[in-house]
């Protein structure tokens, strides 16, 4: 297989050895339309060290690039920078067919992997801080609890200036291409903060600490290599992604209002037409979402960079509808924050649903603007007007936000 499956250089003597996942459509719930890689990296040095594995199923595929380099039986300490599966799956395995002279991970990483691998024995926790000799190179470990699970450690190959970053700084994107720079931007950011939003969103406090520290360490960054998704080796696409990151985490509303809907026969979605009208006059950029063509997913990508979230639902059986109620635990999770919004919708034997949307996103500490737009059965003038003079309300009221922040 190392005549197939082959690694591809980074620097000199730094290897790309993962696998790319052409077929991943769904990451815990996250729709995933372009696949994903899952990076792992060999460094060669007097004592050669593999960085991260990769999904179970393409053990052979990780183990085939390292052969098309070196023996991998030449490896002598693995990195586990994060415990989560997709990039340990295949971990046991391998060190059982490397047999390395160590394998380390943070300290909550180790008590992490053995929790994962009863059987695999001998992983050593490696302190915030600490290096590992690798001969004429030298890994240090810099430890980020949170981003995004409590084992979560960066690793630095301190003579090369080069970060692996695990999941921070990724994408799911499946792409040939190793690098960032031969890939269009736009396409990068959309990945990336898709990326953010469903993954890293509720963890900004944290995101922000880690960026505070790693700052405060002096660490320099040539080359940034994720987990995930191509590399970083140009300054302005580095500057440019953790700036993203730093934005992403104030979530500074902006006059963006994303609206968001179900409908049974129409109802609502006329209403929240006439919503979407209305926060155009008032000065605001609606982005208008059915959820019988939006996934869950993309709407918590909408909503990071939005201000405003407006939600419409009719009522079935005394109840928000299925959709809406999938959607709003989604990102009651996810704990977006600095928004205002309604909720809207129409009914036939009593309007519980508007009344629920509105409590989970108060819950969600949305400034809500007004008691909930209620709408029986088919909207007359009169209620598209009452929608559009909401649209305009919300408008008036994320100007106001906006001009504080």
């Amino acid at each position: 297989m190392k005549d197939v499956f082959k690694a591809q250089k980074i620097t000199e003597g730094v290897y790309w050895v993962g696998a790319i996942d052409w077929g991943l459509r769904d990451f815990h719930g996250y729709a995933t339309h372009r696949g994903s890689t899952y990076n792992a990296y060999l460094v060669l040095a007097d004592k050669v060290a593999l960085i991260d594995t990769v999904k179970a199923p393409f053990k052979d595929e990780l183990l085939a690039r390292v052969a098309s380099v070196i023996d991998p039986k030449k490896i002598s300490v693995i990195v586990s920078n994060h415990t989560e599966m997709d990039h340990t799956g295949c971990l046991p395995e391998v060190i059982e067919a490397v047999e390395p002279e160590r394998v380390v991970a943070s300290k909550n990483g180790a008590a992490a992997l053995a929790q994962h691998f009863p059987a695999t024995t001998g992983i050593e926790a490696v302190e915030d801080g600490a290096t590992v000799s690798l001969g004429n190179r030298t890994l240090s470990f810099v430890e980020t609890k949170m981003v995004h699970w409590p084992d979560s450690m960066l690793s630095y190959l301190v003579e090369e200036k080069l970060l692996f970053s695990q999941d921070a700084f990724g994408m799911h994107l499946a792409t040939s291409e190793l690098f960032g720079d031969n890939l269009p931007r736009a396409l990068l950011e959309d990945e990336a903060a898709k990326y953010f939003a469903n993954i890293l969103m509720p963890l900004t406090s944290f995101i922000t600490k880690t960026l505070e520290k790693v700052q405060a360490l002096g660490l320099e960054f040539r080359i940034v290599a994720p987990d995930h998704g191509p590399i970083y080796r140009r300054d302005e696409e580095i500057q440019w992604i953790v700036g993203k990151y730093a934005e992403w985490c104030a979530q500074k509303p902006t006059m963006k209002a994303v609206v968001v809907y179900d409908t049974m026969w129409g109802s609502t979605e006329r209403l929240a037409r006439a919503i979407s009208e209305g926060l155009k006059a008032g000065g605001a950029e609606p982005e208008v979402m059915p959820l019988r063509g939006c996934h869950r997913s993309d709407v918590a990508t909408a909503v990071l960079g939005a201000g405003a979230l407006v939600m419409g639902t009719p009522t079935l059986n005394g109840m928000m509808f299925p959709t809406v109620a999938d959607v709003l635990t989604y990102l009651q999770g996810l704990k977006p924050q600095n928004k205002v919004g309604a909720a809207f919708g129409s009914y036939g034997w009593g309007p519980a649903g508007v009344k629920q949307v509105q409590e989970i996103l108060g819950a969600m500490k949305v400034e809500l603007v007004g008691d909930g737009l209620k709408v029986k059965y088919v909207p007359d003038e009169k209620d598209l007007e009452a929608a559009h003079a909401l649209g305009l309300a919300v408008a008036e009221k994320l100007k106001a936000v906006c001009t504080k922040s």
